[in-house]
């Protein structure tokens, strides 16, 4: 199996997984992101409690590219702070402008990092990076 099926197939696994894909209850935040030139559009919801995301869901619809980015970028920023989530938006949107490409540097991403190539495909960039954008909205770092 080459690398490209692998990313495929891991990016096919967490749109069809819906794990985090389900309305949070009496969220402390939600943010809708909307892409009109596409048509994805999702609502992400977060719990937060002393600076940590406790908990993170997203509702919406979108294509595979938009869905399983949302749902890596919400089994990573779990558990983390709102620095740490706001370090991995950058980090992340620094991959897809290919102004971040030391691997190490990347690592943080884990998943989400099979994205990578995504900027040689100018039309998906806006499907990868919806869920992102509206995280940093969410997060009052527009």
């Amino acid at each position: 199996m080459d690398l490209s099926s692998i990313y495929t197939q891991l990016i096919m696994e967490h749109n069809r997984s819906g794990h985090n894909k389900r309305p949070l209850s009496n969220p402390d935040i939600t943010e809708r992101g909307h892409n009109p030139s596409c048509g994805d559009d999702i609502t992400l919801q977060l719990k937060i409690s002393d600076d940590i995301i406790e908990d993170a869901s997203f509702e919406g619809v979108g294509c595979a590219i938009s869905q399983a980015s949302t749902s890596m970028m919400i089994d990573l920023i779990k558990g983390k702070s709102i620095g740490e989530a706001l370090k991995l938006v950058e980090t992340f949107i620094g991959m897809i402008k290919k102004e971040i490409t030391n691997e190490e540097e990347l690592e943080i991403l884990e998943d989400s990092i099979v994205l990578q190539n995504i900027s040689n495909m100018p039309a998906r960039v806006k499907c990868a990076v919806l869920a992102w954008h509206t995280l940093k909205e969410a997060l009052g770092q527009n």
